[in-house]
């Protein structure tokens, strides 16, 4: 599985097969994030049609009967505006995280959802806890990182925009404000942590566009370095004769007997 990763096949361009399978990944993103996004609009619509009060759905910890609002809290808000907050990023992220990692998404999301909730319910503030952004943090972690675990194009691409849209999140998992749960964005954001470390590799690497340039490396020779060094010196071996000494004795003396004979005639 490793081994499949790291070699992801060449295509040189995308064929139809590839294009309508990226689109089905499109309509299974946005089909995908809309479902959720309407479940917590219908719910919230719901409640504030009927006059009901669904802070009872929300978690309260250490208390028995605040469990169930660890399956329900996310679809309760405390008000519209805390609604309105969470439903751009909601939308984009479980958007991208499902079309970009579709296989380890359907698992991540369910992961994120129950730890966050769980993690609220045993070691957050004595309160009730609602709303949807621990999913939302644990969301934002989970792609961000698998696009840095991964390092494809793809993912690398997704990662730079949310944490360029949503990196202020990485702040709100510290205490701020006391009527925000920053519990519930501190346990998301581990989850979404965990489940990034246990399935980056869940989801196959897009294949690599293969350029004319790929061609031509492999068209070519191997390349011969000795080919184009200059050959080295060879040692060569050279005599040089020295005069005779009888000859040397002659020239000597013939020396010394025109020097005394110039030195007379001065």
């Amino acid at each position: 599985n490793r081994r499949r990763m790291d070699l992801a096949p060449h295509v040189p361009e995308p064929t139809a097969a590839a294009v309508q399978r990226d689109r089905r990944r499109v309509r299974y993103a946005a089909i995908g994030a809309l479902a959720l996004l309407a479940g917590v609009w219908f719910c919230w619509l719901g409640a504030w049609a009927m006059g009901w009060d669904m802070l009872d759905l929300g978690i309260r910890p250490r208390d028995p009967h605040g469990l169930i609002g660890i399956l329900t809290a996310p679809f309760v808000h405390g008000s519209f505006a805390h609604l309105m907050s969470n439903t751009l990023p909601l939308a984009l992220l479980a958007g991208l995280a499902l079309y970009a990692y579709p296989r380890a998404t359907r698992y991540a999301l369910p992961f994120i959802w129950i730890f966050s909730g769980l993690g609220v319910w045993l070691f957050a503030r004595p309160s009730t806890h609602v709303g949807i952004s621990g999913i939302v943090h644990g969301l934002m972690f989970f792609v961000f990182l698998l696009g840095v675990f991964r390092r494809d194009r793809l993912g690398v691409a997704i990662a730079l925009l949310v944490f360029f849209l949503y990196g202020g999140m990485v702040l709100t998992v510290l205490p701020r404000d006391p009527q925000i749960s920053f519990e519930y964005h501190l346990f998301g954001a581990i989850a979404g942590l965990i489940a990034a470390i246990a399935l980056f590799r869940l989801d196959p690497l897009p294949p690599r566009k293969r350029y004319s340039w790929d061609d031509e490396e492999e068209s070519l020779e191997p390349f011969d370095e000795a080919a184009f060094l200059a050959p080295a010196p060879r040692p060569v071996a050279r005599v040089i004769p020295f005069p005779d000494r009888k000859s040397t004795d002659s020239l000597n003396s013939s020396h010394i007997t025109i020097s005394y004979a110039v030195f007379c005639l001065k």
